[in-house]
């Protein structure tokens, strides 16, 4: 009777049924719910804004239930040390190309050195592309547009700033290309980023590339990347040597040195070879040293050359092929080339 009289008087009220109901399905799921996994944390990445679009959100798929594990639990098993000296001829091949793979890709003390090369200087245009597309960005880091891959644009000083293309942009302006690609000037291909300024009617472009592949490219532009090592080694500490010069003390404050033979020719990614990066990389951070300072290392292509234009004070390119040939380390040619100087190093901060 007292049921009859509650399921009466709910009956009566049956909105105080609906919390109730709720509880049944949340019961359920709390039931079924395996232990939440934490989300994996987004990287901030700055993109241009894109277009609004209407995307269909995809429909949530069910997942299938976990069956239980009959696999046994895994073992804890010591590595058996390998010992080289056991290798055969394919399997010391093996890891002697492993290990030339691994230090080429690690990096270099070099690699984080950022140098400005200026490679295009004053001209009335220039053009640039991209082979993945890149982003224009503005002084205060905004972006401005987006270049498209392999297109052609064309730089030149209007108004008060910079056209590229039909677009009108400050004087100075940041091209950023897409990760992994490449920026061009003309048909010419260049690792890192472009600087890119107008004034007074005129444009400059500057190659914002780290040491390491700047060198690569100075190296195979100035001496045939067959050379003996030993020159390549030591034609690298001499245009390291160069380099850090203007690095220290740039040209104007616009960028560091130019790319041509008033300073060391530079060449960007087309002329960089497999000899001359494992030259650089060999000489990681040396360069010509004279009490604590670095060295203007100059050089020329012979001995003629040299005493004309630097009265006998540089480095023959010649002469220091010669010698390597003849059994000269890459140090032993600097110090015949450059008397009373020594060889000094950069060392990366671990700290």
């Amino acid at each position: 009777m007292a049921q009859q009289q509650i399921l009466k008087w709910f009956q009566q009220r049956p909105w105080l049924l609906l919390p109730l109901l709720g509880l049944i399905p949340l019961a359920g799921l709390a039931l079924n719910q395996h232990p939440e996994q934490p989300a994996p944390q987004a990287s901030q990445t700055t993109t241009a804004p894109s277009p609004t679009a209407s995307v269909p959100l995809p429909s949530a798929a069910k997942s299938p239930k976990p069956k239980a594990s009959t696999s046994p639990k895994p073992i804890a098993v010591s590595p058996i040390p390998v010992n080289p000296a056991t290798f055969t001829k394919e399997q010391a091949a093996i890891n002697q190309r492993a290990k030339a793979a691994f230090a080429a890709s690690a990096a270099t003390v070099d690699s984080f050195i950022e140098m400005q090369i200026g490679i295009a200087i004053g001209v009335s245009s220039a053009t640039i592309g991209s082979s993945a597309g890149a982003d224009l960005i503005d002084e205060k880091g905004r972006s401005l547009h987006q270049l498209s891959a392999g297109k052609a644009y064309t730089a030149q000083a209007g108004g008060s700033g910079l056209d590229l293309g039909s677009w009108q942009l400050p004087a100075l302006v940041w091209v950023e290309p897409a990760e992994g690609g490449v920026l061009y000037l003309g048909d010419k291909p260049y690792r890192g980023k472009f600087l890119l300024a107008a004034q007074k009617g005129r444009v400059w472009v500057v190659n914002y590339v780290n040491l390491r592949h700047y060198l690569s490219s100075v190296v195979a532009s100035e001496v045939s990347p067959s050379w003996h090592m030993n020159a390549l080694k030591a034609q690298s500490v001499a245009a390291r040597s160069y380099a850090l010069t203007y690095y220290f003390k740039p040209a104007n404050s616009l960028y560091q040195m130019g790319a041509d033979e008033y300073y060391q020719v530079y060449s960007g990614l087309a002329k960089e070879a497999d000899r001359t990066q494992q030259a650089v990389d060999a000489t990681a951070g040396e360069f010509v040293s004279y009490r604590g300072g670095i060295v203007e290392s100059l050089y020329a292509a012979s001995d003629d050359i040299v005493a004309e234009a630097f009265q006998g004070k540089g480095m023959s390119q010649l002469g220091a092929l010669n010698l390597a040939e003849h059994g000269y380390s890459h140090h032993q040619i600097l110090a015949n080339y450059y008397p009373k100087t020594g060889v000094a190093r950069i060392e990366q901060d671990h700290e």
